[in-house]
């Protein structure tokens, strides 16, 4: 039997997070995780991108707080496509930067809700998994998506 907060590589992604939640919690990302309404169901498809992502890594938390029950993080991670096949792409092996922010209501110690932000698009974009063609618009120029944080830079 493994310790509370130790996951066992034998573990599936449901087993990993069902005891860290009510069983009747709720999760909400409809944008870039379609589908899911629990926080298993995203553990599940979430495993999917760790999978071809497999160096992924949280690189600095660029905001978190707690109160009345709610924790918010904000995020800035970052990984290569390394790993498996990504939706038929075979490994790429370009390197991304994202960020991303996750709103968990907490009650009794487990996850009532949790609510997800990515920017997806950025990250698919820099790992090569979707095409871009040039623009001046930053929000569909490769320069700028490619280094969104030297992007912003410049826009200061």
């Amino acid at each position: 039997m493994q310790p509370p907060g130790v996951i066992s590589p034998c573990q599936t992604e449901q087993e990993q997070v069902q005891h860290l939640c009510h069983t009747d919690s709720w999760f909400w990302a409809p944008a870039t995780f379609p589908g899911c309404e629990t926080p298993v169901d995203y553990a599940d498809s979430h495993s999917t991108v760790m999978a071809s992502v497999a160096d992924l890594k949280i690189i600095r938390f660029d905001q978190s707080w707690a109160k009345d029950g709610h924790v918010l993080l904000r995020y800035t991670a970052q990984g290569s496509h390394c790993g498996e096949p990504y939706k038929g792409i075979s490994k790429t092996g370009r390197h991304a930067q994202w960020s991303a922010a996750a709103i968990f209501e907490v009650e009794d110690g487990k996850i009532r809700s949790f609510t997800k932000d990515w920017d997806q698009k950025t990250m698919q974009i820099q790992l090569g998994w979707a095409p871009v063609h040039e623009s001046d618009d930053p929000r569909w120029n490769s320069k700028a998506l490619d280094s969104p944080e030297e992007a912003r830079k410049h826009n200061q």
